[in-house]
């Protein structure tokens, strides 16, 4: 707080215009006090890259931004779409983790950061993640794109088409290790976050792969055996007791990257710095975001696990029929709410009319915080109930008289 020495109060009259003071006086307070109140709480975080966004990794929600949007180039980072793309496959079932995976003359001809596997090498898909997400290996990225794809170029071009797929907008790939130094091959903070929030959401194995600081591995080539020990890329599992990955990336175009996420107390975060000066900014600027995303996030979580009552259905081939929720809800505050006090309000109607399709939306739960909506979960209902004809009818009193 700086002092204005040159300041110097003077002593109130009283009377009417010295209510008046008083009562501008307190009228400026209280616009001081809400405007304070209203700055983003994203205010006090104290970053020097040029480049970063904050998320809360289930929700999505952003958190901290700063030229999120910027295209940039993202050097090794570009290897979260690889990872992404690669568990999509084995998840797919196309590819296993027990896969051989042959090291292509081309592959083996990858420069900057690598793991050195020779011409004809072969190595297990799980060793060649570990070759990725620990070492940050542009040899072992193209091994495995040409084992998925059959050429990195056509690896690329799945790249490519899974961004459009993500929505991201301001990407572009060029290869699939980030050694491009094209003005073509480029990506933002904010892009970068939404693939790292698809590849650890959905596959959250990449974590076992992405926690490893040190892990041999075996070069078996004609030369004979070796040994080879891959060393994290990433600092912060060391300095940050929170970490659980992700990626790390630099040239001199791209200067320094990080997609960093950490977990505490059930909080999941992606912290992406993009352009920093050099690799002791990267790390301070992620565990900054990280340990402020730490310090405001509360998060709401309904599981919706109640089981609902079925719905009465009128002129159908059934009487009822069944419902359930989507799925949970959650609800991300930074500001402070007393999250204890969220209301859900379930909107089901008494009746309704067939046909009923299973999958339609029969009604909603909102959820109130303060008396503001802050979300909705769509209740689906579980079963097809079709339109009685006349002979249905019949059936019914047919059967209700042998009863």
């Amino acid at each position: 707080m700086f002092e204005d020495k040159s300041f110097k109060s003077k002593p109130v009259k009283h009377g009417r215009r010295g209510s008046r003071g008083v009562r501008f006086l307190a009228l400026l307070l209280a616009m001081a006090a809400f405007l304070l109140q209203a700055l983003p709480v994203n205010a006090n975080v104290a970053i020097s890259s040029p480049s970063v966004i904050l998320i809360e990794s289930s929700t999505g929600e952003v958190i901290y931004e700063v030229n999120s949007t910027e295209r940039r180039s993202p050097a090794s980072i570009t290897k979260i779409m690889t990872l992404l793309l690669t568990f999509e496959a084995v998840a797919a079932g196309k590819i296993s983790l027990t896969d051989q995976v042959t090291t292509s003359e081309h592959a083996a001809s990858m420069g900057g950061s690598q793991v050195y596997l020779a011409q004809g090498e072969v190595q297990t898909l799980d060793t060649m993640i570990k070759c990725i997400a620990v070492s940050s290996g542009n040899d072992a990225s193209v091994a495995v794109a040409e084992h998925i794809a059959g050429s990195e170029e056509a690896f690329v071009a799945l790249m490519n088409e899974k961004a459009r797929e993500l929505g991201m907008t301001d990407t572009h790939f060029e290869d699939c290790c980030g050694l491009s130094d094209s003005d073509n091959h480029y990506t933002s903070a904010r892009d970068v976050a939404i693939m790292s929030r698809e590849l650890t959401v959905n596959h959250p194995d990449i974590f076992n792969y992405t926690k490893i600081w040190m892990e041999d591995i075996t070069h078996e080539t004609r030369q004979g055996t070796s040994n080879f020990t891959l060393s994290s890329t990433n600092k912060l599992l060391k300095q940050y007791q929170w970490t659980t990955g992700l990626k790390t990336g630099s040239t001199s175009k791209a200067k320094y990257c990080f997609s960093a996420t950490a977990s505490k107390d059930g909080i999941d975060l992606i912290a992406v710095v993009m352009g920093a000066p050099d690799y002791k900014t990267r790390f301070g600027d992620a565990q900054a975001l990280l340990t402020y995303g730490f310090s405001v996030c509360n998060i709401y979580i309904d599981e919706n696990q109640d089981v609902l009552a079925p719905l009465t259905v009128e002129g159908g081939t059934a009487e009822e029929a069944g419902i359930c929720y989507q799925g949970e809800f959650r609800y991300l505050d930074i500001v402070g709410n007393d999250l204890s006090v969220v209301e859900k309000v379930l909107e089901l109607p008494e009746k309704v009319q067939a046909p009923v399709v299973k999958g339609g939306e029969a009604g909603r739960a909102r959820y109130f915080l303060n008396g503001t909506e802050i979300g909705s979960v769509p209740v689906f209902y579980t079963e097809d109930v079709e339109k009685a004809l006349y002979s249905d009818y019949v059936k019914k009193l047919f059967f209700e008289f042998l009863l």
